[in-house]
């Protein structure tokens, strides 16, 4: 039974790579949805219609596997080691693939390791649809390099070891997300109050006029060097945003932010150092460490 594939938690993710392999003779699966009344007849189909063997406990869905997909809601990744666990066989591979800090990776990693098996933090790029296999996956922790290597035996075509230690792709993944998330909600406050306004076109318009085509790290460097050197006037000007968006009828939480941001880095009050490095040598020693560097000898 080692060669037994079991998902825990069967949503887009798991659906998604089931249907981008031919795992049907081998993979099985749980999902919490099938214990609600509601859901379950349509996530009995769901299984069928993957071509997986539908499960009516995490447990009976991990007895004797020798693989284990964790792809649950991010709510759910803790309970969903945990219901795990008794039936997990000794060395066999569990990948936590859910959207979790560091911390809740590494407190279901020890969940995990009383069983003998082995954990794999595993964090997922960018949408499964419609990459399925050729999706962008992270592994780490100490048996990294061989979940890499099982995953590639499984069709997974883009897997990369992200470090030793169990928390560096979740970290990866985590902090990505501020930028990532972050620009979907900004995109989302901006448009709703361009609706309200009526100028989504003009805004859009305007947005494209003003975009300079950069990589990242170019885009973080003049961003840091705007706030350095004109973080407080910049904030003074998003709080007459914030009103904007508050007399739409827009709630502006994600200006607000903006506006600590913004002020906390004018404050410090420097001129922006050349490199990103130093940028950001400079902010992380925060006004005090500045500021007792500058007293004379």
């Amino acid at each position: 039974m080692h060669d037994a594939i079991a998902f825990i938690g069967f949503g887009e993710a798991a659906a998604a790579f089931a249907s981008g392999a031919d795992w049907s003779d081998r993979a099985r699966a749980y999902d919490r949805k099938t214990d609600l009344p509601g859901e379950s007849a349509a996530k009995w189909s769901d299984y069928a219609a993957h071509g997986i063997a539908g499960r009516s406990t995490p447990v009976d869905a991990a007895d004797g596997a020798g693989l284990i997909l964790s792809l649950v809601t991010a709510d759910q990744a803790i309970r969903a080691a945990a219901a795990a666990v008794p039936s997990l066989a000794p060395g066999a591979l569990f990948f936590d693939g859910n959207s979790v800090s560091p911390e809740t990776k590494r407190a279901a990693a020890r969940l995990v390791a009383g069983s003998g098996a082995r954990y794999i933090d595993l964090a997922i790029l960018a949408p499964v649809h419609p990459l399925k296999l050729r999706v962008p996956l992270l592994v780490s922790g100490p048996e990294a390099e061989t979940g890499a290597a099982m995953l590639a035996a499984l069709g997974f075509e883009n897997v990369v070891v992200a470090g030793p230690g169990i928390g560096d792709a979740s970290a990866i993944k985590m902090i990505r997300s501020v930028v990532v998330k972050g620009l979907e909600a900004l995109t989302a406050e901006c448009l709703l109050a361009a609706t309200r306004a009526g100028v989504v076109d003009a805004v859009i318009r305007s947005l494209d006029a003003s975009s300079k085509p950069a990589s990242w790290g170019e885009q973080m460097d003049y961003a840091l060097d705007r706030m350095l050197a004109h973080g407080s006037r910049r904030a003074a000007e998003m709080e007459e945003v914030a009103k904007t968006l508050e007399a739409l009828g827009v709630d502006p939480a994600m200006t607000r932010g903006t506006i600590e941001r913004q002020r906390e880095l004018g404050a410090l009050g420097i001129e922006a150092p050349t490199s990103l490095a130093a940028k950001l040598a400079v902010i992380d020693a925060g006004p005090a460490d500045i500021e007792k560097k500058e007293q004379p000898a």
